[in-house]
């Protein structure tokens, strides 16, 4: 189990406080969803529509790219 999950509703890291999903936890995902790339985007996408609602502040164009910008 990961000590890299997000600190709600902040969404910061628990594990290094920096925002979520961290470099850690984008690693920790990819392992995870290895070979599964859709489902990894449907999981993260589902995580950016919750931080949408507790980061009201943040603009969109921040968090797509926080939450999906990194998947190839």
């Amino acid at each position: 189990m990961t000590t890299h999950g997000p600190v709600l509703p902040i969404w910061s890291c628990g594990g290094c406080a920096a925002p979520w999903p961290c470099r850690t936890r984008q690693r920790e995902l990819r392992a995870e969803f290895d070979g599964a790339q859709i489902s990894l985007a449907l999981y993260l996408g589902a995580q950016l529509v919750r931080a949408s609602e507790d980061l009201t502040w943040a603009p969109a164009g921040l968090l797509h790219q926080r939450f999906l910008g990194w998947l190839r």
